[in-house]
């Protein structure tokens, strides 16, 4: 395209480079995560480290909390998360486990509004935590809720790696699942993501039907069945969906 200024794409793609599991990437990890050369890898780097997103001491190099100002501007604008907020505390309370919304970003769910009761995944969980939405719950939701051309696309794109012995990579098999959670209204993922984490999410819908996020609790498997989720954690998932969607509807009435 010609309008596509690929220096700019080069220098968030360093920035995307860093996670919660890789908070900390040498040049030469850089240059592979991004498939630059070195030589543009150390270029995106310093100008980022002169902008203050990037810090290094010489061999490591890792993002500043400056990054948090990219997403500030979108955060701001969008009234999900203040919204969501107050609900998931007081799901989290009834139900005595954690609490997220999340919304689609490419291949990925991104969480937007989070209240942790434990922890129970190796990665810590915050907001702009991104998980591959193939293989959870809210991911799920979020995927069953797209046109049937975007769904294809996104099919078509996604690398469906097996993260545990349980995670679905057959995109035949990923449909006919979709296919379940678009006519239950919602989803179930049991230890697809990690080992011992099972999740249950409800879709969060804007005015005119459109799924826009996903609303889930999440437990240990060792501590709630999938009956016992079923029995005990989806209703009360399910009234809290209709809850955030019925503040948003106010919200964008207000606003308009």
């Amino acid at each position: 395209m010609a309008d596509h200024v690929q220096s700019l794409a080069r220098g968030l793609a360093v920035i995307r480079a860093f996670s919660a599991t890789e908070p900390e990437l040498t040049l030469s990890q850089v240059a592979r995560a991004t498939g630059l050369s070195r030589a543009a890898a150390r270029r995106f780097l310093l100008t980022l480290t002169d902008l203050g997103y990037v810090r290094g001491d010489g061999r490591l190099f890792a993002l500043t909390p400056r990054v948090l100002e990219l997403g500030y501007a979108y955060l701001s604008s969008l009234s999900l998360p203040e919204v969501a907020d107050p609900h998931l505390e007081r799901l989290a309370a009834e139900v005595r486990e954690s609490a997220s919304v999340a919304v689609l970003d490419g291949e990925d769910v991104v969480y937007v509004a989070r209240v942790a009761t434990a922890r129970i995944m190796r990665v810590t969980i915050s907001i702009g935590t991104r998980f591959p939405a193939y293989c959870t719950s809210m991911g799920r939701v979020l995927l069953a809720g797209l046109r049937p051309q975007e769904l294809e696309a996104y099919l078509e794109r996604a690398e469906l790696r097996r993260l545990t012995s349980r995670t679905l990579v057959l995109p035949a098999a990923l449909r006919a699942e979709l296919d379940q959670v678009r006519d239950m209204g919602w989803a179930m993922v049991d230890q697809e993501l990690e080992e011992g984490l099972r999740s249950i999410a409800a879709p969060i819908r804007d005015r005119s039907g459109r799924t826009v996020a996903a609303v889930n609790v999440s437990t240990h498997a060792t501590r709630t069945s999938m009956q016992a989720a079923r029995r005990d954690l989806l209703p009360p998932l399910l009234a809290t969906a209709e809850k955030i969607e019925a503040d948003l509807a106010s919200v964008s009435v207000t606003r308009a």
